[in-house]
């Protein structure tokens, strides 16, 4: 379909809704948001490479003096820094009597585990081997092959983003009794928002969204990730173009006044789902949603982490005040991404209990 006409920037980011439509008045997109769209688009996300590159945490969370620890489909992982800076990781059990290297200091560029004092630096030692690693400036990545089970990429599929020095940045951290898919679904759903979200969103509309497709991605597809490269994927699906969802929304802010724009949610790999504003206030600022599989609980559940970076720009004279006050914005940004995913995680976690009870529609 063809998108109506964009939302267009004023003087003024803000705009006053001249008729606010009450909740139950509003209109139904349950027909629209057809499981099979749903279902195809993220059968074509993960059919994607990765390169087993998996999101650990903010790059900020990685200080001089702890490591950043996390546990990865099972696998305990630490990443900290050098003495130089440079970002290295590998597995958080120490070598020697196995304690816990999520609870050791960082001193002088070296992880010195809390139980004997042995130190890593960062290269092999005594069966410890370091992992790739990737600092994107806004998020820390580790690449572990042994689980991703695809051919490995020299660095992971990091959405375009807006220029750090630009912009405002803040990473969201929440956990989930469900899989990385489910959380990729309900990224995949725009229509849900203003219905779901009606505190963040209203005058939702989706005005364009892949079609369904006759024949599954995984057959026309499957290629992709024997090849081990994102331009191998990338040659068949333009995931910018006939792979995305357009959405026309705005942002409530108190009352009646929103801020109103147009984004482009996108899945750029398995576990990725970047929402990329196109038009209206924040013209390229993105909001990635990244899905990491932490293993399973004590009940035999998986469980999932939502690592969500926003990073907010805008070519308003007014912004620079907002990047000197970053500090004190990013705790407001992970409050608001907090309450949505609230909801969000709370959806994903009975999609997964349907599906695995056999219920799920479809």
């Amino acid at each position: 379909m063809s998108p109506d006409r964009p939302p267009r920037r004023g003087r003024l980011p803000l705009s006053l809704r001249r008729r606010p439509v009450a909740w139950e008045r509003q209109r139904p997109t349950w027909r629209e948001a057809r499981p099979a769209v749903i279902a195809q688009a993220l059968e074509r996300a993960q059919a994607r490479p990765s390169g087993n590159w998996y999101v650990v945490g903010a790059s900020r969370d990685v200080g001089d003096d702890r490591p950043l620890a996390r546990t990865i489909a099972g696998q305990e992982i630490v990443v900290w820094r050098d003495a130089s800076g440079r970002l290295v990781a590998g597995p958080g059990i120490c070598p020697h009597l196995g304690a816990p290297l999520r609870d050791s200091p960082v001193r002088c560029g070296a992880l010195v585990c809390h139980w004997h004092g042995l130190a890593l630096r960062g290269g092999p030692f005594a069966g410890w081997d370091p992992l790739p690693a990737h600092d994107d400036g806004v998020l820390v990545w580790v690449r572990l092959d042994d689980v991703g089970g695809e051919p490995p990429l020299e660095a992971p599929v990091v959405p375009a983003r807006p220029a750090p020095a630009g912009a405002v940045s803040a990473v969201y951290v929440g956990v989930g009794t469900c899989e990385p898919e489910d959380v990729v679904a309900n990224r995949l759903d725009p229509w849900h928002g203003a219905w779901f979200h009606p505190y963040s969103f209203v005058d939702l509309t989706v005005v364009d969204a892949p079609a369904t497709q006759a024949r599954s991605t995984a057959e026309t597809r499957g290629t992709a990730k024997a090849h081990g490269t994102a331009q191998a994927y990338a040659e068949g699906d333009d995931a910018e173009g006939d792979d995305a969802f357009t959405v026309d929304v705005s942002f409530k802010l108190a009352g009646r006044l929103v801020v109103p724009v147009r984004a482009v949610f996108t899945a750029p790999e398995p576990r990725t789902v970047v929402m990329r504003i196109t038009e209206g206030e924040g013209l390229g600022s993105v909001v990635e949603t990244h899905a990491t599989p932490l293993g399973h609980d004590d009940r035999g559940r998986p469980r999932t982490a939502v690592v969500e970076a926003v990073v907010a720009a805008s070519d308003r004279p007014g912004f620079g005040v907002a990047r000197a006050l970053s500090p004190l914005l990013r705790p407001l940004v992970r409050a608001a991404a907090g309450r949505l995913w609230r909801d969000d995680l709370a959806y994903a976690e009975r999609r997964w209990h349907l599906r695995s009870t056999g219920r799920f529609p479809g």
